[in-house]
């Protein structure tokens, strides 16, 4: 059902209602209409955003389940518009949804959730808050911008005025300086902040500021000027120049001094100016320089239709070279790969060092396609090996490419997204290249929510620890638990772990919850001395990153000092691919937990590539198979017969072996008869709080659960 939508008044807030039953529509309508309010319907979510467009719109009231587009997809159409991104969303549904689906809401953009039939007394007030905000946010913004413009204007008055401009005290104290000022005194603002402007001016020669014709032309109120003055620069030098000196208003108590260069001074600016535009590092642009020669081209390319590509390479592995060898090593890295970089590109490509490892290629290109062969040379460029100091090193490069317009209206808006797709060719393994798309900027815009969502649940101390069991396969004595890390979101409840704990290792915040996990869960299995028999073993997971750390085993040390464990009692569980990234330095790494006399359990076990040849070199105690592996037992022979080698081989190092995820009474059947020692899974328990725990202290009964 159409109907003709009202046409807003000036000054009152505009509500969309988005359902596809009219009669849901006419009674949210009736609900909401008051004067200082005007209610639109749509009926569709094409219709909505046709309207969102054609309107501005303070709040959006948005049905999830439609037909054709539902609110999920609206509200992301709409979080990727400039136009709609800031609009509050208010998702409403007739279905009890499920977690995954209250997550996906948020992240999708809302504000709340509401479910069908809401109390009326409960939606007004949020919708009448969420306008309220709406108009101040507007009011707000409109200041912000009128007062960044009147700041704008006047910085850039001052900043681009071709002259001098300094504000110098009654007592002939310079309070303030253009940059002009300070190029053509050779010195920076800081630098003449207090400075006696008699100290810059040689002619004409004034002893005395208080008895100078200067001083009695701002007492009188009159301009004083002279167009043979004489001023001597920082360093010494002399720059001829002509001088007006002005009263301010007599609040102020200062006078505005205008310097107009009269001498050959163009030559200096110039050398300036270069100075100001060039990495003195590498010789590329610097991000100035960049900024200034692509804002010209781009706006240039509007009239010659050009087709801009940029490139955004970030170097994989040179924080290793920083780390290991020094600052002076990473220069010569970064200025051997600005030579690549040169070497593979024409000389009228617009090349910049940004700062750190990031360097931006601007490329005119008869086909924007051809920008993935130039990223594929540049990748394999930068990835020759050379020696510093003796040490061969191996860089790689990630490269994000964005073509203009497309992807970006502007300069900054093509930084951007190139630099998204950048991120995105490190997540797929590094060294390789990405181009942008708008569904790379919807993933990265959800991934900084979660991150910042993350971000705040450590500073709240939202996350909390449980431990699942690890039960002897035969007699069902407790070994030992493995402790969990999970987390209760205030709005949505518990997050699954495989959303966050990839964020927490990406975002390398993992480390900021290292020390809290170790305490938390060592301080448990204090607690657990009274229950459980002294070689209860309490196994702790290390990301990639942890296990990487330095400091790990001083770490380690401490919390079991402090919490008086026994280091046997302390299992660290570590996934292959985290000991394979850098083989020596996980030599060494094991060599001191082996000192400390913690154990080491290899984690997740045929999850991906794996090696025998570990389980033979590297000091491990225990093996543990991952669940993926044991949810295709019995039933997969290849898969069994893994299994069984690997339990075997186990049995023979000495290492004992952890069964992950056992779900059924087949597989428990199966481990037993191939000789697996114990066994960890949903058959026995699933995760449990501390006190939830007890009920291990007595074995486990194996019989009930084969009955």
């Amino acid at each position: 059902m159409e109907c003709a939508q009202p046409t807003p008044g000036e000054g009152s807030s505009v509500l969309l209602i988005v359902d596809d039953y009219p009669e849901n529509l006419l009674s949210m309508r009736a609900l909401l209409q008051r004067q200082d309010w005007q209610v639109m319907t749509a009926s569709s979510g094409v219709e909505a955003l046709n309207l969102l467009l054609e309107h501005d719109i303070d709040l959006v009231l948005l049905d999830v389940q439609m037909p054709d587009m539902d609110g999920f997809e609206v509200a992301r159409l709409m979080r990727g518009s400039q136009r709609t991104r800031l609009t509050p969303i208010i998702f409403l549904t007739a279905n009890e949804q499920s977690q995954d689906a209250v997550i996906k809401g948020y992240a999708s953009g809302a504000v709340d959730y509401l479910f069908k039939p809401f109390d009326p007394q409960i939606l007004k007030p949020k919708v009448q808050a969420l306008l309220e905000h709406q108009r101040n946010r507007r009011a707000l913004q409109r200041l912000s911008q009128d007062l960044e413009a009147a700041r704008a204007f006047n910085a850039s008055v001052l900043d681009n005025a071709a002259e001098g401009i300094l504000v110098v005290d009654e007592n002939g104290c310079i309070r303030f300086a253009n940059p002009s000022t300070c190029r053509l005194l050779n010195a920076t603002a800081e630098q003449l902040q207090d400075m006696p402007f008699l100290d810059f001016l040689q002619k004409p020669h004034i002893p005395e500021w208080v008895d100078s014709d200067i001083h009695n032309a701002y007492r009188r109120g009159e301009t004083w000027r002279l167009h043979d003055a004489v001023l001597r620069t920082a360093p010494g030098q002399q720059v001829s120049v002509a001088l007006s000196c002005a009263p301010l208003p007599s609040e102020q108590k200062a006078m505005v001094v205008t310097l107009q260069d009269m001498s050959v001074v163009r030559h200096l600016h110039q050398q300036l100016e270069y100075q100001a535009v060039t990495d003195p590092l590498t010789g590329l642009l610097n991000r100035r320089g960049f900024y200034q020669t692509a804002e010209n081209l781009l706006m240039r390319s509007e009239r010659l239709e050009s087709n801009w590509v940029l490139l955004y390479l970030d170097l994989d592995g040179f924080k290793r070279v920083n780390d290991s060898l020094g600052h002076d090593a990473g220069d010569r890295v970064l200025r051997w790969v600005s030579e690549q970089l040169k070497a593979c590109l024409r000389p009228f490509d617009i090349l910049a060092r940004l700062g750190g490892d990031e360097f931006t290629a601007l490329l005119d290109l008869e086909f924007p396609e051809q920008a993935a062969k130039i990223a594929e040379k540049l990748i394999e460029r930068v990835a020759i090996c050379q020696q510093i100091e003796g040490m061969d090193v191996a860089l790689g490069a990630s490269i994000g490419i964005a073509t203009y317009p497309d992807c970006g209206a502007n300069l900054d808006g093509l930084l951007r997204a190139s630099d998204i797709a950048m991120y995105e060719a490190k997540r797929a393994g590094r060294q390789q290249y990405r181009f942008y798309d708008h569904e790379m900027n919807g993933r990265a815009r959800s991934r900084l929510m979660l991150e910042e969502s993350v971000r705040s649940a450590i500073e709240n101390r939202d996350f909390n620890m449980v431990y699942q069991p690890q039960v002897n396969i035969v007699d069902g004595r407790i070994r030992g638990f493995e402790a969990l890390l999970r987390w209760q979101h205030p709005s949505v409840g518990d997050v699954p772990p495989g959303l966050f704990l990839p964020l927490l290792e990406e975002a390398r915040l993992i480390s900021r919850l290292g020390s809290w996990i170790y305490h938390r869960s060592a301080a448990q299995r204090k607690v657990w001395e009274r229950l459980f028999a002294d070689d209860l073993v309490l196994g702790v997971s290390l990301s990639s990153t942890q296990f990487g750390m330095p400091n790990l085993v001083t770490e380690l040390r401490q919390v079991l000092e402090r919490h008086a464990l026994k280091p046997r009692q302390l299992e660290v569980e570590v996934t292959e691919d985290a000991l394979m990234r850098n083989p020596d330095e996980t030599q060494k790494q094991l060599r001191l937990l082996r000192q400390l006399g913690v154990r080491v359990a290899l984690d997740d076990f045929g999850s991906g590539p794996c090696s025998l040849t570990h389980l033979r070199d590297l000091e491990l105690d225990t093996l543990k198979l991952d669940r993926h592996l044991i949810a295709r037992l019995p039933g997969s022979p290849r898969d069994a017969a893994l299994a069984a080698s690997v339990i075997d081989l186990c049995t023979q190092l000495g290492l004992r072996v952890i069964a992950e995820g056992v779900e059924t009474r087949e597989q428990y059947q199966w481990l037993q008869t191939h000789g697996c020692e114990f066994v960890q899974g949903f058959l026995v328990a699933r995760p449990l709080m501390a006190e939830d725990t007890n009920a291990f202290a007595k074995p486990f009964d194996w019989s009930a659960v084969l009955a």
